[in-house]
């Protein structure tokens, strides 16, 4: 301080002395030195006014930097004031400092909650009282088939027929289900925040269909395991008891002639519980595999190759019944997958196919790969006969099936193997247009 007092001192006296120049020549009416010492009053008072108001202009800059968020700026020009003057610089110099640490890790903080934001997968998207999103993750991109949303109302324009008057009327707090054009059923929760006066509802939207979906198969393979214990416990001693009286029969009553039409058709019914007990056995060991599918041993190959492998292995069999069959690669990709259980999912669905197509005049069947909406497909086409609309809910459904010979465990199995493969198999069928299986990864 004693630095800038020193320096306030003498510029006073030089001010002073100037001064009294300055009426001294008046009153000696020497009006050309009178000028310039009027000019150099005029500077001294200048520089005075600019040393004394320095602090405060330093103070001006100061909170300017910290209104504009600028904590770039650096205080050091007036360290050779004095001491107090070079705290007052340092001290400063350490508030921005601060502000600039806190503005950082505010920022490393969003972006780190933008991040997670982003990479869960529940979809989620905030709006304002007009409908302006605030906030849109990745997820609810996916979830809603859609690449950009800037307000609400825009979902009136695409195929979410309803979801904007659900979004905007949905009160914070509420529940509901929407089900897309697409059959896929999405939850949606809502709140509301106020943000700095203003009303914000943040929303999630989530697919539960593949949850569903799981559920059911549980409870089916649950049921599977109950039916094949009960039918087992109980067809076995059948069995058992089956062989051993027509054993008897055989030892005991085959030389008595008398009886001989009785005994041999005692025989024949024995035999035949016997047989039928046995097929019902081999019938429930059958279906063992729809809850015991093993754990997938995944490798990486490509679409392409996994046609290329079916093509191959089915190709003799559709030459034989003049079966038309076309390859469409529109995109081919890589996939992480266990091959045999694939290979398996895509055999189902090109035995059906062939089966679909027996009776056509001119049979064909389509396979194609291409990639559309984040998700990347290899579809089987037939222009059989289709599908019935009530039996497309019902097709997937274990043990069901619209074939004489059928099963009904095919599709069941390959939906839960490409539900193991965190993917999924849907079909579109209209009658007397064909079927479209999806195999959807």
């Amino acid at each position: 301080m004693r630095h800038f007092s020193i320096g306030i001192i003498w510029r006073l006296t030089i001010l002073t002395l100037l001064l009294a120049a300055f009426a001294y020549f008046v009153l000696q009416k020497q009006w050309f030195l009178s000028f310039f010492i009027l000019v150099g009053i005029c500077i001294s008072f200048y520089l005075l006014f600019s040393y004394v108001t320095s602090v405060n202009r330093k103070l001006a800059r100061f909170f300017e930097s910290v209104r504009y968020a600028d904590f770039a700026v650096k205080f050091r020009a007036d360290n050779k004031l004095g001491k107090s003057f070079e705290e007052v610089n340092n001290q400063l110099n350490g508030v921005l400092d601060a502000f600039r640490q806190a503005r950082a890790e505010k920022e490393a903080n969003l972006h780190y909650i933008n991040t997670i934001v982003q990479h869960v997968n529940v979809g989620l998207l905030s709006f304002d009282a007009s409908g302006k999103i605030e906030l849109i993750n990745n997820a609810a991109f996916r979830t809603l088939g859609i690449y950009r949303l800037r307000n609400i109302s825009e979902l009136s324009n695409s195929v979410h027929i309803g979801l904007y008057e659900i979004l905007k009327d949905l009160p914070s707090g509420g529940k509901t289900l929407y089900i897309t054009s697409n059959e896929q059923q999405i939850t949606i929760n809502s709140t509301a925040v106020s943000l700095r006066g203003r009303v914000i509802k943040l929303v999630s939207l989530q697919n539960i269909q593949s949850e569903l979906q799981e559920k059911e198969l549980d409870a089916w393979q649950n049921l599977t395991k109950v039916l094949r214990h009960e039918i087992m416990n109980s067809v076995t001693p059948i069995v058992s008891l089956a062989s051993t009286m027509r054993e008897i029969i055989e030892i005991d009553l085959s030389e008595k002639t008398e009886i001989k039409e009785t005994v041999d058709d005692l025989k024949e019914a024995l035999q035949t519980i016997e047989n039928r007990s046995k097929g019902i056995m081999n019938f429930v060991n059958a279906y063992r595999e729809f809850t015991t599918i093993p754990k997938p041993v995944f490798t990486e190959i490509t679409a392409k190759q996994l046609v290329g492998n079916l093509t191959n292995l089915i190709l003799p069999q559709i030459k034989a019944k003049g079966i038309s069959l076309q390859t469409n690669i529109k995109q081919d990709f890589s996939l992480i997958v266990d091959n045999e259980q694939i290979d398996m999912v895509l055999i189902n669905l090109m035995k059906n196919a062939i089966e679909a197509v027996e009776n056509k005049l001119n049979p064909e069947i389509k396979i194609s790969i291409y990639q559309a909406d984040n998700q990347r497909f290899i579809e089987v086409s037939d222009n059989g006969s289709g599908i019935e609309p009530e039996a497309i809910e019902k097709i997937f459904i274990p043990f069901y099936t619209t074939k004489k010979t059928g099963s009904g465990i095919g599709l069941s199995l390959s939906r839960q193997i490409m539900q193991i493969h965190g993917g999924n198999l849907k079909v579109i069928s209209k009658v007397g247009e064909g079927s479209k299986f999806l195999v959807i990864f």
